[in-house]
């Protein structure tokens, strides 16, 4: 089989294209958490605490010196992409959530197993015993 026979039987799997599908509505759901916090949650928080960007929490490691940058530690980037997993991660699970219980309602319940050949046996000479006591009375 060729390479490009192979990639295509491989590419063309259902599950390749439903990953596929996942990982790009997962960047564009990812990018509207993303602004949903920082342009809609952040600012009412950030004016709640006193009107600070939360983009702006930072500490200074070393100060600039001549051409040198200066090394920040930006921690207000870091707590608005902590709330951006927290919202992403709710969001996945309520749909995982919705999904399970979608499936859940679609089974329909099993019948139960058939008796095994000994319980078959057993149930005819139970039977027949019956039979015989119920002809002796």
């Amino acid at each position: 089989m060729s390479i490009f026979k192979e990639f295509r039987a491989f590419a063309m799997r259902g599950n390749v294209i439903d990953l596929a599908v996942g990982v790009v509505i997962g960047a564009a759901f990812g990018k509207i958490v993303s602004s949903l916090v920082a342009d809609i949650i952040m600012p009412p928080l950030g004016l709640l605490i006193g009107g600070i960007d939360f983009k702006q929490f930072a500490v200074t490691l070393r100060p600039a010196e001549g051409d040198i940058p200066a090394v920040v530690m930006h921690y207000g980037v870091f707590i608005q992409n902590i709330f951006d997993f927290i919202i992403v991660a709710f969001a996945i699970f309520m749909v995982v959530k919705m999904m399970n219980k979608l499936y859940q309602k679609k089974e329909a319940p099993k019948a139960p197993p058939a008796p095994s050949t000994e319980e078959v046996l057993l149930t005819e000479i139970r039977d027949l015993l019956k039979a015989q006591n119920s002809k002796d009375a």
